[in-house]
């Protein structure tokens, strides 16, 4: 598109020269994309603070099954997608070094919280106090449920990132929107099968397999096409502060 040229700046993808002895683009080689001052700097730290945020939301959201229409799905649905719009937008200011360390923090942060949860929910009630079942309804998350989004967020979210950045170095960083869509895509299904196959496999068979991680790995491109628009105004807005 004809406005990315005016988005590149310094690691946004510019081919390498005689400093970069590998050949690749600055932010393939050194992973970041950092301030004058050699930090990531004031709106990195918002914006992993935002994605380790909206990772524990979706995850108390997603015990809620939302019903519209002919369509059932958890909350998480709703908020998780955007986890993706971040990672987006870190592996493309800051490269793959600076989203990865993003994206193991919020795997370690709610690795930790569904731990917690799993404590106290363990823990012997109060006398008098009746909001146990309440609280195990909330928080009381099945352990391969657990594992399983974890797990697929770690992968789903890794992948996502790479490919991001490996298509801008083959692209001299041009094309912003062709490797948004084909990291999504990749990165998705990387998401999705690891999830399905982790939580489901065994229990749903054959077909309904097939359809459940269809369905799921559809709705979330859809999600991730839908939000491009904001994805991409997101990258011109971090380049700007980074």
């Amino acid at each position: 598109m004809s406005h990315e040229s005016s988005l590149a700046g310094p690691g946004s993808g510019s081919v390498a020269g005689p400093g970069s002895p590998s050949g690749q683009p600055p932010e393939v080689e050194s992973g970041i994309h950092p301030t004058s001052d050699g930090r990531e700097g004031a709106a990195y730290a918002v914006i992993v603070s935002a994605m380790c945020a909206l990772l524990l939301v979706s995850n108390v959201a997603a015990v809620k099954l939302v019903g519209i229409g002919p369509l059932t799905f958890d909350g998480g649905a709703l908020t998780f997608p955007l986890t993706y719009v971040i990672g987006d937008v870190l592996a493309e200011v800051w490269g793959f070094r600076g989203a990865r360390r993003a994206i193991v923090l919020g795997f370690v942060l709610s690795g930790m919280a569904c731990g917690i949860w799993a404590a106290v929910g363990a823990a012997p009630p109060a006398d008098g106090w009746d909001g146990q079942a309440a609280y195990v309804a909330t928080v009381g998350f099945v352990p391969r449920i657990v594992i399983a989004s974890l797990c697929g967020y770690l992968v789903g979210q890794l992948t996502n990132s790479w490919v991001l950045v490996r298509v801008k170095a083959a692209m001299a960083g041009r094309a912003l929107v062709l490797r948004l869509v084909v990291s999504s895509l990749v990165g998705e299904a990387a998401d999705t099968v690891v999830f399905c196959a982790v939580a489901f496999l065994g229990v749903l068979v054959g077909p309904q397999f097939i359809v459940y991680t269809v369905t799921g790995y559809v709705y979330k491109c859809a999600v991730e096409l839908l939000l491009l628009p904001a994805t991409y105004g997101a990258i011109h807005l971090a380049r700007r502060y980074a």
